[in-house]
């Protein structure tokens, strides 16, 4: 039987249509034809971790702030104190921590004859674990809870009445044990200041001292609604740290009143937070607002520059 003739056209034909087969089964079904270049694409697109803190680990507390700034905020009204009596005020008492590059503290207390002051110390180091959540930002929130919390007025100027702070109620009963004491936001509730705290009663206003109202050598000055500035209202601070509040509250016991300064900074991802407070068994003897708001931004600057360094 004869063979059939061999056609050299037809198989350049057949070798030509595999090999176009071939680049579709490999190509991209995407529109641009181009899949190579958009898997790169996601790769070179992938966020990057977000930037660690400044502060990798944490100073000791109650070594920290200088010796003179502590005495200072510890006055002893003339009363001189023992080699080892001044060690101990002055040394403080550090809070037991489980990780101290993560959180430390300390306390001071002295105790005179024109009443107790207390100094609190607490230093925490922010760590996100969330990748795309830097150590800073993470501190922020945290910070901006705080600040929230203490209904600190955003604005400049005198702040909008705001309803007393639940965790300084709380206060009068936690540090000495004398039961519920009421709370006053100076710069916001006029009507205690008005029945106490400058004497600007309804009777003062006509030249008669009301019943109760405190002694000449009282501070008059102490509250910020006295002060038409409203420079020891609670307040956001702008020459702190990257961002810093301070609240000041007057709270009445019935074994006595005392003034609250809290001053809280973050820098990077270090949140400090100072507590300064001073009382008095005497009513009528207010403490000086501006006295402790002073010395405590004073030690906050202090802290500020040290962990700046």
């Amino acid at each position: 039987m004869p063979r059939k003739p061999f056609v050299p056209g037809a198989a350049v034909v057949v070798a030509a249509a595999l090999a176009a087969g071939l680049t579709g089964c490999t190509g991209s079904s995407s529109p641009d034809g181009d899949a190579a270049d958009a898997k790169s694409g996601g790769a070179a697109t992938s966020s990057p971790a977000a930037e660690p803190g400044r502060y990798q680990t944490l100073p000791e507390a109650c070594g920290l702030p200088s010796r003179g700034v502590i005495r200072r905020m510890l006055p002893g009204d003339g009363q001189a104190l023992s080699g080892t009596e001044a060690q101990k005020v002055y040394g403080g008492q550090a809070d037991i921590t489980y990780d101290t590059d993560r959180r430390v503290g300390c306390r001071w207390t002295r105790e005179t004859t024109a009443g107790t002051r207390h100094l609190g110390l607490d230093i925490q180091r922010v760590v996100s674990y969330d990748s795309a959540v830097s150590d800073d930002d993470k501190a922020q929130a945290i910070y901006g809870k705080k600040e929230l919390a203490a209904q600190i007025p955003s604005g400049g100027g005198s702040p909008s009445p705001a309803a007393p702070s639940p965790s300084a109620s709380a206060s009068a009963s936690k540090n000495k044990g004398e039961g519920e004491g009421v709370v006053t936001n100076d710069a916001t509730d006029k009507s205690a200041t008005d029945k106490g705290a400058t004497g600007k009663s309804t009777a003062g206003a006509k030249g008669k001292a009301p019943s109760g109202s405190p002694s000449q050598k009282s501070d008059q000055s102490a509250s910020p609604s006295a002060d038409p500035s409203g420079s020891t209202a609670p307040r956001v601070l702008d020459d702190l740290g990257d961002v810093a509040f301070l609240d000041d509250k007057l709270v009445t016991a019935d074994s006595g009143v005392h003034r609250d300064v809290t001053v809280v900074f973050r820098t990077s991802n270090v949140i400090v937070k100072i507590t300064y407070d001073q009382w008095s068994t005497d009513k009528t003897m207010l403490p000086d607002s501006q006295e402790l708001q002073d010395k405590a931004r004073s030690l906050a600057t202090e802290l500020s520059d040290s962990l700046s360094e």
